[in-house]
């Protein structure tokens, strides 16, 4: 029968001395025999239960899931439990760093963007990329209820040109004028501002950011707190009370 010491184990599965002794200490593969020197001696089968080993710590198993499937007595029974569970952790993880990744490109992206940067602008970039999808999520319902209406404007000012039917105009102004009214006042309750001197998050009056010049991000207004005008970065401002 042969016979592999602790060295030889660790060379023909790739892993450290060390590796073979820490399975020893935990239990999880405790050697057949010992030499009269008290080295660590294996058998054939302890080899190929140390590349199982090595397998599924490859695969991301822990230690204690290995021994308990090692300790089973039907393996095949649990093998797809444990298999699954591990998956569902390994996607967890994935999610997890991609969302660190959009995190950081954010981060790139925005420090980018800014002419003047300090460790208060990292709370700023922090701040736009938390209500991020609340804000595309409003904006995409803002284009999707608007569609229709924009289409009938289109469809009367053309009846109106060719036909002289003007009466489905006043139909589109009597529908625009109150959808523009509500979606204004409802964007705005829910919209806050960044001011880029002193950092302070701010809801400011509707008439002035109504009226206010703006960008698809920015908005010139003037802070509530330290007075600065200029343009304010826009963020979602939570919900309205």
């Amino acid at each position: 029968m042969s016979q592999y010491t602790t060295g030889e184990m660790a060379k023909a599965c790739g892993v450290t001395v060390r590796t073979v002794q820490f399975y020893d200490q935990k239990g999880i593969l405790i050697p057949s025999a010992q030499s009269e020197g008290g080295r660590r001696l294996y058998s054939g089968d302890d080899l190929r239960k140390l590349k199982i080993i090595c397998f599924l710590r490859s695969a991301g198993l822990t230690l204690d899931t290995i021994r308990q499937l090692l300790q089973e007595e039907d393996p095949g029974s649990v093998i797809s439990i444990l298999l699954a569970q591990q998956e569902q952790v390994l996607l967890d993880e994935i999610a997890q760093r991609h969302e660190q990744l959009n995190r950081l490109g954010e981060l790139q992206k925005g420090i980018k963007d800014i002419s003047s940067f300090s460790i208060e602008t990292i709370g700023d970039i922090a701040a736009i990329m938390e209500g991020k999808k609340k804000m595309s999520a409003m904006h995409r319902n803002m284009l999707l209820t608007g569609l229709p209406l924009s289409i009938l404007q289109i469809a009367s000012i053309l009846l109106w040109i060719f036909k002289g039917v003007w009466w489905p105009f006043l139909l589109w102004a009597a529908l625009a004028i109150p959808y523009g009214i509500l979606w204004s006042r409802y964007y705005f309750r829910h919209t806050a501002y960044i001011c880029p001197q002193c950092h302070e998050v701010f809801r400011p009056a509707l008439k002035e950011a109504f009226f206010a010049d703006h960008s698809p991000r920015t908005r010139r207004l003037t802070c509530v707190r330290c007075g600065h005008h200029g343009f304010c970065v826009e963020t979602w401002g939570g919900d309205a009370k």
